[in-house]
């Protein structure tokens, strides 16, 4: 007998390759659930340490956008159907995001999440792919109603998975929503979808079939592919069926500004909300460094005037409002950095001696960063290394610890990884030594990569995309 790989039309390798049951007798929500992204959804395994607002903080800017989700914004003839969150890099917004999911989901006004994520090794969470299968998959999920519309429109509808994400919107979600709106004799459908770090969704990799050249060139950018789920998304909203409060939360790239412009885009749909301008984060970074510190003090037995009175009010005026300044301060003392937690907090403060007067709200943060890349016996390789790492998870999903680092090092019996790495976990998720031929590397922040992509901020350390490309080169053919 002919095994069912023979079998035409049975299966398929998807986007992501896998391996697709496609036979129209298999369940239709089977079939959905076959192409979504399951790490981008909140409350997945791959997000089990993602970041979230530690207890007390962000409560005015998370009690704002729960009050808007629940009560809307007081417009009854053209109400507001879509939030823009932004900010910078490091102000916090995936942690508020997280947070703000999970207290929709505790209180059932949750209808899905995305958490876009460009350093994740799930091509789902980079791209655009999965991004409305993976919605209406986790709306057939909130009542039984619109889990059966949603199944039907699956099977009525076969081929759905293969068309454009306009279609994908219609066919799976609008239509169902409109039936059981017409259908239901219960209450209302409400809530929220929560989009996040949608300013990291990487193009899809279509190429351009005329090219004569050894490589095709890729006939998308990723400010396309972001620009077309922001329409799909505002199509939703304008949508007089759609039920839900949609949050987008970005940096603030041009895309976006200009998407969101009343002056461009004309049809006012949206509210912004930017936690660089209208919260100060000063208290709750305040509050974050107070409660940690008292942990690091009960751990090492420090007297209670550690640490002095000011060190915290200047880590907090070197934050300049970014959360992942303090974050990342913290976690050197919690990834057993070779100095004395002591001398490691005067080496981080002493490093204001040194600061310019500018208003770079990013400048502490790149000297911190130094800092640590500086602490590696050899900087230089050491970002190579994190560069070559990047690549790495990006094109090789799940990529092991343990085969990149084969791949890296120059001597198959030496532990270059932990010579070049090992004062780098506040930087780096490691794997422990016993995980690292299953579990991948990560990174706890992209400002990172951003940081090493910039030669006006990373400055010696900088390495030309040239050198980056033959280092992983001469990685592969050695």
């Amino acid at each position: 007998m002919a095994s069912s790989f023979n079998k035409a039309h049975d299966f398929r390798i998807d986007n992501f390759n896998n391996i697709v049951n496609v036979n129209h007798s298999a369940d239709p929500l089977s079939k959905l659930e076959a192409r979504i992204a399951a790490g981008a959804i909140h409350d997945s395994a791959e997000r089990c340490d993602a970041p979230k607002c530690h207890p007390e903080t962000r409560v005015a800017v998370q009690a704002n956008l729960y009050r808007w989700i629940v009560d809307g914004d007081g417009e009854v003839e053209q109400p507001k159907k879509i939030k823009w969150v932004t900010g910078p890099a490091g102000t916090g917004k995936t942690a508020v995001m997280g947070s703000l999911a999970d207290r929709c989901a505790k209180n059932g006004v949750l209808g899905a999440t995305f958490f876009f994520a460009s350093w994740s090794a799930s091509m789902g969470r980079r791209r655009k792919t999965a991004f409305v299968t993976t919605i209406a998959h986790q709306l057939a999920q909130h009542r039984k109603d619109l889990k059966s519309a949603i199944s039907t429109a699956m099977d009525n509808n076969p081929g759905v998975l293969e068309k454009n994400l306009h279609v994908q919107m219609e066919t799976l979600v609008l239509a169902p929503l409109r039936e059981v709106v017409h259908q239901s004799e219960g209450p209302g459908l409400r809530g929220a979808i929560i989009v996040d770090g949608l300013d990291e969704c990487e193009a899809e990799q279509y190429h351009d079939t005329s090219s004569t050249g050894p490589r095709a060139t890729p006939t998308r950018t990723n400010a396309q592919d972001q620009s077309e789920i922001l329409q799909v998304l505002q199509a939703a909203s304008l949508d007089p069926h759609f039920p839900f409060r949609i949050l987008i939360a970005s940096r603030p790239e041009r895309v976006f500004r200009e998407f969101f412009d009343p002056e461009i885009n004309p049809i006012s749909f949206a509210q912004k909300l930017d936690l660089n301008v209208e919260h100060n984060a000063d208290a709750d970074i305040t509050l974050f460094l107070e409660a940690q510190f008292d942990l690091i003090r009960r751990r090492f037995n420090f007297p209670s005037s550690w640490p002095s009175r000011g060190t915290i009010p200047t880590l907090v005026e070197n934050a300049s409002g970014q959360f992942i300044y303090a974050a990342t301060v913290i976690r050197l003392f919690d990834t057993s950095h070779r100095e004395a937690p002591k001398a490691l907090l005067e080496a981080i403060l002493n490093m204001e001696a040194t600061r310019k007067a500018t208003s770079n709200p990013l400048e502490q943060l790149d000297a911190l960063y130094m800092r640590i890349l500086e602490s590696s016996p050899d900087p230089p390789l050491s970002v190579q290394w994190i560069h070559a790492i990047a690549v790495c998870s990006q094109y090789i999903v799940n990529a092991p610890a343990f085969n990149i680092n084969m791949l890296l090092q120059t001597d198959p019996e030496s532990n270059e990884a932990e010579h070049l790495l090992g004062t780098l976990h506040s930087l780096i998720r490691i794997p422990p030594h016993s995980d690292q031929t299953t579990a991948a590397y990560g990174f706890y922040h992209k400002s990172l990569l951003d940081f090493l992509k910039d030669p006006g901020r990373c400055g010696k350390l900088y390495a030309e995309h040239s050198e980056r490309g033959v280092f992983i080169w001469d990685a592969f053919v050695r």
